[in-house]
């Protein structure tokens, strides 16, 4: 069989392009997602997409993309018929929770991840008739139009290069590829709202911004120090009220700093991001399925390394820990209520993101978060230079 994928990929490269999908659009099953005809969408690259009408057949490049589906739908894997089978990129305790809830997820076909090469035989084995790919990873055009031909839509969306920007509209674009346009609306209201409270509160104070390093994966490895650049998580400092101090030597959206640099610069707050992928490292071990102690722990032990036990925020405890659940995903909106508080306690106190993260769990997701998902947690005195 894959054999003869890889024939029927190769002909279609050279094949004239075809006025008939390959796959049917229709369906009977009554729980199907059933997409309007006429629908088109603007994806994350600018390209004006038609989206086939009846019965959504859907691919994703990402297991975090599950997330999404599951504030836009009941059941996620319905319109779903491949994804990477890399469940660890929610966290292996959620993603347990996922198949315990929808046992058809690991019968679902395998296609590559956004973290590798792309695979045009694995995709036309799964038979989506829409892919949802990464922005900045996936098929070459060329594989763009190969999968055309094979009557499979290619749609680019974005939760991770830029993503104030792009959640939001990654998110229309989603509900309009699953037939949740009006639940995909109610949820980017939602988000706005929230947003709106940040902006206006940090623009009403006139606040000084505090230099801030954030640590993605914290701990991962002993080389220092993973930061966000110009994009990426780094938006969100500045949307919150800070300088994240990887922006101004960093050119992309991540990067590594030296702790040279780090310590020079001493931010006025640290804060690490880690989670259950951290499990088994030395690094920030928290989210779904962890309690608050292991999390503060955790976070204590990343804060007193050698170097980091230096920096000013340490000593004057203002050391957070965030987990990277929340972020490259449509669930940042917490995080942004978070980091606004940090930088800010006196004059954001006010934001309550515990009841942002409720309401995300009772009004939209499927599979609601159950764990630590925050943690600030000032050093012993033990831990601290003297």
């Amino acid at each position: 069989m894959p054999q003869l994928l890889l024939i029927l990929a190769t002909a279609l490269a050279a094949a004239p392009p075809m006025s008939v999908p390959v796959f049917a659009p229709a369906s009977s099953d009554p729980a199907a997602v059933v997409v309007s005809p006429g629908v088109e969408v603007t994806d994350i690259r600018g390209r004006r997409v038609a989206l086939p009408a009846g019965e959504a057949r859907i691919a994703i490049d990402d297991a975090r993309y599950l997330v999404a589906l599951s504030l836009l739908l009941d059941d996620p894997t319905t319109p779903l018929v491949g994804w990477p089978h890399d469940g660890h990129r929610i966290g292996g305790d959620l993603y347990d929770r996922y198949e315990a809830r929808f046992p058809r997820l690991p019968t679902l076909g395998r296609v590559s991840s956004s973290a590798e090469a792309f695979s045009l035989e694995q995709m036309l084995a799964a038979g989506p008739r829409v892919a949802v790919f990464s922005l900045g990873r996936g098929p070459s055009d060329a594989q763009v139009a190969q999968l055309e031909r094979a009557g499979v839509v290619s749609v680019f969306v974005d939760f991770f290069i830029d993503p104030l920007a792009n959640v939001d509209r990654s998110l229309e674009i989603l509900g309009a590829v699953v037939g949740r346009d009006r639940r995909a609306a109610e949820i980017v209201a939602f988000r706005a709202e929230r947003r709106a409270a940040i902006e206006s509160a940090v623009g009403a104070a006139g606040l000084a911004r505090p230099d801030v390093f954030l640590e993605p994966h914290a701990g991962m490895s002993e080389e220092c120090c993973n930061s966000p650049g110009r994009g990426n998580v780094g938006v969100y400092i500045e949307f919150a009220g800070g300088r994240n101090i990887g922006a101004d030597i960093l050119p992309g959206a991540v990067g590594r700093l030296s702790l040279e640099y780090v310590l020079e610069r001493d931010p006025d707050v640290y804060v690490a991001t880690g989670g259950p992928h951290l499990a088994g490292t030395a690094g920030l071990v928290m989210g779904d399925g962890y309690g608050a102690d292991t999390a503060r722990e955790s976070l204590e032990r990343i804060a007193a390394r050698d170097g980091i036990r230096l920096l000013s925020a340490v000593r004057n405890g203002r050391v957070h820990g965030l987990s990277h659940q929340l972020l490259n995903s449509p669930l940042d909106v917490v995080a942004l209520e978070l980091l606004a508080r940090w930088l800010h306690p006196e004059a954001l106190g006010h934001l309550d993101p515990g009841a942002t993260l409720r309401q995300l769990n009772t009004r939209f997701l499927a599979v609601p978060l159950d764990g630590t998902f925050w943690v600030s947690s000032p050093l012993p005195s033990e831990h601290l230079p003297r």
